[in-house]
């Protein structure tokens, strides 16, 4: 515009002039130019020429400092999970991911997320490790400490992807607790052969909990109302009585675990997974066994110190 108002030239001519001075290509004039043209190219290069440099400055600035930051980013994250012990891993980031992030967060338990395509944002805590990586590969699985972790959480998309986590993850880790989803009929057998310990189908359990919903209500009622996360009232827990804790080697009258606690127990399950339902007053708790028990928070917590898992915790 300015050499069209000033020198009286064509959009061309003037677009190819401004091109080649901002450029500091340095061609000669296009036309001879009036002192108003030169005066008016000085500005030009002073401004123009300026703001160019600046603004390719700025980008070079901003892509360098991103990859710097990413790069920290990521040796922050690694240096944090090396730390990591008795951990778990949540393989898969989707609806199903977000509420068992949010349980473990619930919990108090160290997790590590591998997803592929979310973002660090999709994850329903403040802190959240996640690893951006396929969960089927090997290295990916490393890098989450899998060979450090108590449990993997496998709920990929589809079954071929979550067999392929759980054969890498029993491969590398044989004493890990491994949780699968099964989506497809027939996947639930194929993911226990490969290794995983429980197998979970989504649709299998919704459509129980459905029809439970009509036909038992109440009892689907207190189910949610005692495992519902933050639910300071009442609550069902799973407490593992350890070699040394004060209710190792007696019964539950002894225990006083009814009377002076007010917690019910439920079910006992020894080492070899056998569940005994309603235990007696006479029942003999040895160490290994799991109680099965519903009680309030704080009584819960108490429990847990006469079992011992305070003390192996720490």
């Amino acid at each position: 515009m300015g050499y069209s108002l000033i020198e009286g030239w064509g959009l061309l001519d003037s677009l190819y002039m401004t091109v080649i001075t901002i450029t500091t290509i340095g061609f000669r004039e296009v036309h001879d130019m009036t002192d108003g043209g030169r005066f008016f190219t000085v500005i030009l290069i002073f401004f123009s020429v300026g703001a160019v440099f600046y603004a390719l400055n700025n980008a070079a600035r901003l892509i360098i400092e991103g990859e710097i930051k990413d790069l920290f980013g990521r040796r922050k994250l690694q240096k944090t999970i090396s730390r990591l012990r008795g951990h778990y891993i949540l393989c898969g980031m989707g609806r199903m991911g977000r509420i068992i992030a949010g349980e473990l967060a619930a919990k108090g338990k160290e997790f590590v997320v591998i997803e592929k395509e979310n973002e660090p944002e999709d994850c329903p805590i403040t802190e959240c490790l996640i690893i951006k990586g396929d969960a089927t590969k090997d290295d990916t699985l490393q890098s989450a400490g899998i060979e450090r972790a108590r449990g993997l959480i496998s709920v990929l998309p589809t079954d071929a992807e979550n067999l392929y986590v759980v054969l890498s993850a029993r491969g590398m880790n044989p004493e890990l607790a491994i949780v699968a989803r099964a989506v497809e009929d027939g996947a639930e057998q194929k993911l226990v052969r490969a290794g995983a310990n429980r197998v979970v189908s989504p649709y299998h359990i919704g459509g129980l909990r459905i029809a439970q919903t009509v036909l038992k209500p109440a009892v689907v009622d207190f189910i949610e109302f005692t495992t519902q996360s933050g639910n300071l009232d009442l609550a069902i827990e799973e407490i593992r009585v350890n070699e040394g804790a004060d209710i190792n080697g007696k019964t539950l009258a002894e225990t006083g675990i009814g009377r002076e606690l007010e917690i019910i127990i439920v079910a006992v399950k020894d080492a070899m997974g056998k569940m005994r339902l309603n235990p007696r007053h006479d029942t003999l708790i040895s160490s290994g066994e799991t109680l099965i028990v519903i009680g309030e928070e704080s009584k819960l917590r108490k429990l847990e110190k006469m079992a011992g898992l305070a003390l192996e915790e720490a």
